[in-house]
């Protein structure tokens, strides 16, 4: 092992139970990790929120059999244990490489890959993620693979950078499924989170026309990241506001990230042979479904979680690119942890929420 002398304990916040935030434990004497054969450990700089940190810390995933059962993400085959560091969204600096990697890769920037690949292939059969299955980024260290840590040649900074991670993988995946044309167009419900903004713009970036269902208030923003007409969430009769929103034109893809009451309505939307893709059920996991809206208008139905190894290279070349607007909802300390996401839960913002440990923050990130 080579490292640029890692101290032995770090801070970090700590999973330790399914419940409240009670559960988060700010910890400041945490071991530092070790980087074994084929490893990097990155000096955390910045670490994006996002909607799993919360479901996995309240079980909130249910399983097959009971939709209200206390689980967590991976319901066959759980990887989760406590307690456990969440935090998928890492940007940091190689501080420490394992056997087998170059120590010329000490120093360098990297943008972390948060899958944990079960397979060689690019195949998301069996697939699981730092922050779950292993410690993630919310602390001041991670060790992971050396080849999920990524060099990604950009001016942005690093809590610019930790806004794509997570959200915009999970987008590009869900799109992909859907096999989102050039020229088609794309409802996206959620549009001023994570992933509904970053979907916004990978839509974009493939020559895709986005339209936008977002919270009041909001409108202005994503309409300035590039989607092509907004419609307010809460709306009377969402069918006829997206109509007027196109033209008339319909809707190929609806990218849905809300479930809940809408679900029915945004099938009615979609055209005659139209897909569906969701990774997402804010307003509800547990939705109606008119099966004859699905059969008759010979609708594809695709559910999706996380991406493939080839998702993230396009993503990391859309950065590079400049496609990609980095969208700061906030910016906290790991110490305040509790605070982050609180405001996290109540979606009061655009884009995402950024934590930064203490001493990255008093040097001046």
């Amino acid at each position: 092992m080579t490292t640029s002398s890692l101290p032995a304990t770090m801070a970090a916040v700590q999973l330790i139970g399914h419940g409240g935030l009670d559960k988060l434990v700010y910890n400041t004497g945490v071991a530092v990790p070790q980087p074994a054969a084929g490893e990097v450990v990155v000096k955390v700089t910045a670490c994006g929120m996002n909607n799993t940190d919360v479901w996995v810390r309240q079980g909130a995933y249910g399983t097959e059999e009971d939709a209200a059962a206390v689980s967590t993400w991976r319901r066959q085959g759980n990887t989760l244990t406590f307690p456990r560091i969440q935090g998928t969204d890492t940007v940091g600096t190689i501080a420490a490489v394992g056997q087998g990697v170059p120590a010329s890769r000490i120093g360098e920037r990297v943008m972390v890959d948060f899958s944990i690949y079960n397979r060689d292939d690019d195949s998301l059969a069996d697939i699981d993620y730092m922050g779950h299955g292993r410690d993630g980024g919310y602390a001041e260290y991670q060790a992971l693979p050396a080849e999920n840590a990524h060099v990604v040649n950009t001016g942005l900074t690093d809590i610019e950078l930790a806004t794509f991670c997570c959200a915009y993988l999970t987008g590009e995946q869900m799109i992909e499924r859907a096999a989102l044309k050039a020229g088609e167009r794309v409802l996206v419900t959620g549009a001023s989170g994570g992933v509904g903004s970053g979907i916004v713009q990978l839509a974009r970036a493939r020559g895709a026309i986005p339209y936008a269902v977002v919270g009041k208030g909001k409108e202005e923003a994503v309409c300035a990241i590039g989607a092509e007409a907004v419609i307010t969430r809460g709306v009377p009769d969402l069918p006829a506001a997206v109509a007027e929103a196109t033209n008339g034109q319909p809707i190929d893809v609806v990218a849905d990230l809300v479930g809940g009451p809408m679900f029915n309505d945004l099938l009615r939307i979609l055209r005659a042979e139209g897909r569906y893709t969701t990774a997402g059920a804010i307003a509800g996991p547990v939705v109606q479904l008119d099966l004859r809206t699905m059969y008759l208008k010979q609708l594809q139905l695709n559910g999706s979680s996380q991406g493939t190894r080839g998702d993230f290279r396009r993503i990391v070349r859309y950065i590079e690119e400049g496609r990609l607007k980095p969208l700061v909802g906030g910016v906290y300390r790991l110490s305040d942890f509790h605070h982050a996401q609180t405001d996290f839960m109540a979606k009061d913002f655009v884009g995402k929420l950024v934590v930064v440990p203490d001493a990255i923050m008093d040097a001046g990130a």
